[in-house]
This record gives C-alpha cells, structure tokens and sequence, in this order.
C-alpha cells in the first residue's frame, strides 16, 4: 500500500465513510506487516511500511466514538494532520538518510528491487546496462523501458521487482520476449530470465498491458491477489489494486483462463475467455463473472487517455489520484455512488475536473498545497 492510499483510506476511517471492503484492507494491512523497525533504515518499502504500522496505532488511539467523528470535522481534520505530519517527518527522515543508506527508496520514483533486496532508482529518462551482483548482465534501459536479455550466464531463478509510482508509467521487455506495460501505481514481480523446463511466473499489484511471448512448452501465469491468469500467447489488460472491489481481465487477443488464486489449477474449473471479453473477480464473494467489452476502454491509459464508462465517481476519484500524481477529498457523499460518462486526452487534471464541472456540475477547489476538494 503506497504512502497516498494509506492516508486516503485513513481519512475514510476516521469520517466514518470507509467500506467493508476497504476496511477489511486496512485491517490485512496492519496484521500483514512486521512491528516497527527502530532504526528506521528506509531500505525498502517494507521499512516504510513498518512504520505507517507505528503511525496507524498512534492515530488509533486519538482516534474519537465513530458517533461523534461524523460530526466533528475539526477533530477528522486535526486527525489527518497528525497522519500527515508524521509520514512527512518519514519522507523527510528518507531524504536526510540518503547519504548513509545507498538503497534509499523515494517517493514518485520508479524503483527496481533485485534479487539480493537491494533497490535502485529509475530515471525514466535513462540509459545504459543493468547487472547484477556478480556482473552479469541482466538487460539495458532504453528510456521508459527497461529490456532484459536471454542471458546464458544466468542459471537460476531470481526475480526482480519494478514500480511505478503515481503520475508515471513504465515498460518492461522480459527476458521470453513478452512485453509488460506498467500502469500508474502498479508493480510487477518477474524472474530476471525464465528457465527452460520451468512455467513463466509473474506477480503484479495494480494494472498493466501484457503481450504474451508464445511458448506452448512454458504456459504463462499472471498472480494477483485473489486470481491467477493462465495463458500460452496472448494480450490482454490486467487491474488489480489492492483499493478496487474487483480484480479485471480484459482480452484483447488470443485466450486467457481464469482461477481463484487460493485453489489448484483445474482445467475443469477455469473461466475461459475469448478476445472482447472482461473478465471479473469479485473480491467480497469469490466469483468470477465475464462480459463482453470495448476492450479500447480498457488499454487507453497506455496513450495518456482517461475514458470513463458508466462509472462511479468514487472510482473516478481512484484513476484521477494514480493519473495525476494528486491527492483528491470528496466532500460531497452523494457523488460517491453516481455513475458518470466520460472521455479526456493529454489534459490536465485542473482542465479534466472543470469539464466535469461543466457537464456534470460538479464543483471543486485547487488548494495552495495542491489537494484537490469536491465540494
């Protein structure tokens, strides 16, 4: 969980609009992590995960009556100003740490974690190659992609991790050819080579666009938290943030079978999709439903675009913050449910909230801090 939907999910809490959903999210998140680390070496992002574990107890504990936090805006915003305070005096504890600790992770970087735990910074705008511990040459960066090669020096399954913050995007060339597009917010787990004989695994958090390398010998499998996608070949969009109800498939060529992640694999059981279909697993009861789609819908994020199709405004809300690199308040509950309709290029999120505003009259304000109020 990144540093923004901590806080947004906290402010959910303490003003009482927080989902079962969402709180069954913050209650994983805190019994998933380990007790703080006291000596605060940001290393990586399980460090600074162990203490916003630290900083959601001591909100909890100012925390007032749910009855009586509906009500009191003041206390809800003195709340959220402690949470703020303190992950700012962690980022700057970060940035100050920095010349001590090599593998300092940022905020708004994009981050690559190999395979003996120590994490790197990408610049988007980079170049050059990319080794590992013992020198092998693992691929090249090539700008806003990373290539990794077919090494023959590399005989055993090691995986690296890359993540992209908010605001940015990223692409992958892994080392069968298969090529990975990482969407705002999302990361990707791969081995650094696949190895003959064995099944392509790879794990994400969040969405990207995938084009399958063939290989009938190696089948390829997506992992996210609650399904697994099995395929030979193919393209397809995967979403699957931790936040959403659901976790989507969108086929766009070839075939895609789908399986709850905690059951085998079961050819007998699968749900088999055919390109034109959106795939959808149902985090609250644990079904997977398909339907067909415009599958451009789904893959325009890829060119900058946002489109918005019969779609919540609370989700809205989600794609505009991972856009945009924003922090977004809405104080005005009866939007959360409403379903709008909507399409934007390469606009800001300034000229994007005041076509909402025009179309749909839904009112906001810009702070000098740069959060973002729906009045």
């Amino acid at each position: 969980m990144q540093d923004r939907e901590f806080r947004k999910l906290l402010d959910k809490y303490l003003n009482g609009t927080i989902s079962d959903n969402e709180k069954r999210l913050l209650d994983q998140f805190e019994e998933e992590l380990f007790s703080l680390n006291k000596s605060l070496a940001f290393k990586t992002e399980a460090d600074k995960n162990k203490v916003k574990k630290d900083l959601w107890k001591s909100v909890s504990k100012r925390s007032l009556p749910r009855e009586r936090l509906q009500f009191n805006w003041r206390s809800i915003t003195s709340a959220a100003a402690i949470v703020g305070g303190l992950l700012m005096v962690g980022y700057f504890y970060v940035q100050n740490s920095s010349q001590s600790h090599n593998n300092v992770i940022l905020n708004n970087v994009i981050t690559l974690e190999l395979e003996d735990g120590s994490t790197r910074i990408i610049d988007e705008n980079g170049s050059g190659v990319l080794t590992n511990k013992k020198g092998a040459i693992l691929g090249e960066q090539k700008g806003n992609e990373l290539v990794y090669s077919n090494s023959e020096e590399i005989e055993t399954l090691v995986y690296n991790t890359l993540s992209v913050p908010f605001g940015k995007t990223f692409e992958l060339h892994l080392s069968d050819g298969t090529k990975a597009h990482l969407n705002a917010g999302s990361s990707l787990k791969y081995p650094v080579k696949f190895l003959k004989g064995q099944d392509r695994n790879v794990f994400i958090t969040g969405e990207a666009f995938l084009d399958v390398a063939k290989d009938s010998l190696h089948p390829f499998t997506v992992h996210t938290d609650k399904m697994n996608i099995r395929v030979l070949g193919t393209k397809f969009n995967v979403s699957s943030y931790p936040e959403d109800e659901t976790s989507d498939v969108v086929l766009v060529e070839g075939s895609v079978s789908l399986h709850n992640a905690q059951e085998a694999y079961d050819p007998m059981k699968v749900v088999l999709l055919k390109p034109g279909f959106k795939g959808s697993f149902n985090k609250i009861d644990n079904r997977i439903t398909k339907d067909p789609v415009i599958t451009s819908l789904y893959t325009s994020w890829m060119h900058g675009e946002l489109i918005f199709r019969n779609m919540s405004f609370s989700s809205i809300i989600e794609k505009l913050e991972r856009h945009f690199n924003v922090t977004i308040i809405n104080r005005n509950k009866e939007l959360s449910r409403k379903k709008f309709n909507a399409n934007f290029g390469k606009q800001t999120v300034e000229e994007v909230l005041q076509e909402l505003k025009v179309n749909y009259g839904i009112d906001f304000k810009i702070a000098n801090t740069g959060v973002i109020t729906i009045k």
